[in-house]
């Protein structure tokens, strides 16, 4: 798991494999939310995955795609949560949710290096260590920070719409919908319409 202070590629060697970049919080994990915003779990105990995310990633790995998680978590920078504790949730996460990585940045906004969102450098390192074409990746988010690095990244990018009031709502992304399970749906169609060759599993 590559953490916010190892060096981003600026520039990856576009691979062949395909990938879904996922957010994390509002997208896999239920987020707190709080007069029109959410925020992050502080604490392992307070860490909820939405129903049928697992089965989601399962799907998507099944059809080919690489499955990696990129996620800011500013709280550690700013020193409200112990890094350790994050690391015990994606502990966690990994039992329970089959992705392949995750690319974690720490930054707060004033401390933001290239790898803190909406920067793409947390998509182009994974793309490096995976050998992922990001042309022909998915970035999956629920904020306009995440669109922005999955957009400057070259990825196709579908925003999860949770219907925060308090921030703006993208407006480059390439679809909408409401949750992960929807996302899916939408990146098989899209597979479908480019190759016609995709295994598209059922979603149950």
């Amino acid at each position: 798991m590559r953490q916010s202070g190892d060096r981003a590629t600026a520039n990856p060697r576009s691979g062949s494999r395909r990938a879904v970049i996922l957010d994390r919080d509002g997208v896999l994990v239920v987020p707190r939310f709080d007069n029109g915003r959410s925020y992050a779990p502080r604490h392992v105990s307070e860490l909820q995955f939405f129903p049928g995310v697992t089965a989601d990633v399962e799907t998507l790995k099944e059809a080919g795609f690489v499955v990696i998680v990129a996620t800011n978590q500013p709280d550690v920078g700013a020193g409200i949560v112990e890094r350790n504790m994050v690391e015990s949730m994606h502990q966690r996460l990994r039992g329970e949710i089959p992705v392949d990585d995750i690319e974690v940045c720490y930054d707060t906004r004033a401390q933001a290096s290239e790898r803190r969102k909406p920067a793409p450098g947390m998509l182009h390192d994974a793309a490096r260590k995976w050998s992922v074409d990001l042309s022909a990746s998915y970035l999956v988010g629920d904020r306009a920070s995440d669109i922005e690095a999955g957009i400057r990244a070259g990825c196709t990018c579908v925003f999860i719409d949770l219907g925060y009031t308090a921030e703006d709502k993208p407006s480059q992304q390439h679809a909408t919908v409401g949750s992960l399970r929807e996302a899916v749906t939408w990146i098989l169609a899209q597979e479908t319409v480019r190759n016609g060759s995709v295994t598209c599993p059922q979603l149950s």
